[in-house]
């Protein structure tokens, strides 16, 4: 098959270059040869956009959370919408002087960061953005998912010990223990769609979402949500480079482009959450009209990727940081217990319902089951924070009667 100008045109429209140039190379070379330059090209390309993507991001996220705190945000370089300002900050890191701390494991330090990158990406290998569109459709995609994300577990711990420095070592402990905590909690409710779909794998599961998964089970979509927040290090979770707690965490002593490469990783990974979410929720590349032409589904996945992120830069304007105690008290005692009673409820339910049942149906009665857990786990809080509050409050009456039965003797002795 021979090169044409106008069919390779085509195939872009149709999301289909791939399986062009595979028919159009296998006539010239082996198929091993051809299938490893396009494995490469395909790597380099979702490579490339992750990693230009983030300046956009970083853009974005400074205008909105100006706007939402009454700000202007960038408006100088790059003209009044400041557009060229995260370019000058990149240009500015790529700059900067790269110092190694004294006594520091160079090997440890310096692979932390790459870890990290490179990890973030190798995420995106699964990911379908539209009908076909895939890196790999793996049977295990969503194990994949959670098996690389906890890598990032190592470049941290790699980072606070090849530091040589005991406030990023701690800083590292502590990353450690909310990212380990809170992968309980989001890999058991992603438990939950694996149940609906009856498959790890992405694009089936996109497929199997007949009725979008937010709507059949939302807690489940909710703890993930929360999760993710953690895993990611985000407000109202981002202890792990708070400046007010230990200095700046992990990366206390890191500089230039390295410190960069924790920070593009982090939005790298904030992006990867948003899609997966989409994914797994929100029907991923579904939408009229998809499947006949997808360049509508890439353009369905890229809305709802980016509204999720959206609200992700909400939530970050909007709560507080809460404290470290608080972070893991809410993940062990609250959320964990109710990931999994809804696991085991959604599981008896599905068991239960007939196999013929309309999908809207079966959507309904879990959507209706998921409200009756909510609000039976949110009368749980209520009972317990006012035990609590009521425990408090206790020593300062006793405290309180004490002082006045005092007062009433010693006034009684004075008059006598």
């Amino acid at each position: 098959m021979t090169f044409d100008i106008v069919e390779f045109l085509q195939s872009l429209v149709q999301l289909n270059t791939i399986g062009y140039m595979r028919d159009v190379w296998s006539d010239d070379m082996p198929s091993w040869l051809s299938e490893a330059i396009l494995d490469i090209i395909v790597i380099l390309i979702i490579s490339t956009v992750n990693l230009l993507i983030v300046l956009v991001l970083i853009w974005l996220e400074r205008k909105v959370i100006a706007r939402i705190q009454d700000r202007i945000g960038p408006n100088r370089v790059g003209g009044r919408y400041g557009l060229l300002q995260a370019i000058a900050d990149a240009m500015k890191l790529l700059t900067k002087e790269i110092i190694t701390p004294f006594g520091a494991d160079k090997l440890a330090f310096n692979l932390a960061p790459i870890i990290i990158v490179v990890a973030a990406l190798l995420m995106w290998a699964v990911i379908p953005f539209a009908p076909g569109v895939i890196g790999t459709d793996l049977n295990v995609g969503l194990f994949y998912v959670l098996a690389i994300s906890s890598i990032s577990v190592v470049a941290l711990l790699l980072a606070g010990w090849g530091s040589n420095n005991k406030y990023a070592l701690l800083g590292a402990f502590r990353s450690v223990a909310q990212l380990v905590s809170y992968e309980v909690p989001m890999v058991m409710a992603l438990l939950i769609p694996i149940l609906l779909a009856g498959s790890m794998s992405m694009q089936r599961i996109v497929v199997a979402q007949d009725v979008w998964y937010i709507f059949v089970v939302p807690l489940s979509a909710l703890i993930f949500l929360i999760s993710a927040l953690a895993e990611l290090g985000r407000t109202p979770f981002d202890l792990l480079e708070a400046e007010s707690e230990i200095v700046a965490g992990y990366h206390t002593e890191y500089s230039g482009m390295k410190f960069a490469m924790f920070f593009l990783a982090e939005f790298i990974n904030a992006l990867f959450m948003a899609a997966l979410f989409v994914t797994i929720y929100l029907g991923g590349w579904r939408g009229p009209g998809a499947v006949e032409y997808p360049i509508l589904g890439l353009l369905y996945f890229s809305l709802k990727v980016f509204l999720v992120y959206f609200l992700f830069i909400w939530i970050r304007g909007t709560f507080p940081r809460i404290r470290i105690d608080q972070l893991l008290n809410f993940n062990w005692k609250f959320l964990v217990p109710l990931t999994l009673t809804l696991i085991l409820v959604i599981a008896v339910v599905v068991k239960l319902l007939p196999e013929n049942i309309n999908s809207w149906a079966s959507a309904g009665i879990l959507f209706l089951v998921n409200v009756i857990v909510f609000l039976i786990a949110i009368e749980f809080v209520r009972r317990f924070a006012r035990q609590r509050r009521a425990n408090e409050e206790a020593p300062g009456i006793v405290e309180e009667i004490a002082s006045e039965s005092t007062e009433i003797q010693t006034a009684a002795g004075t008059a006598h």
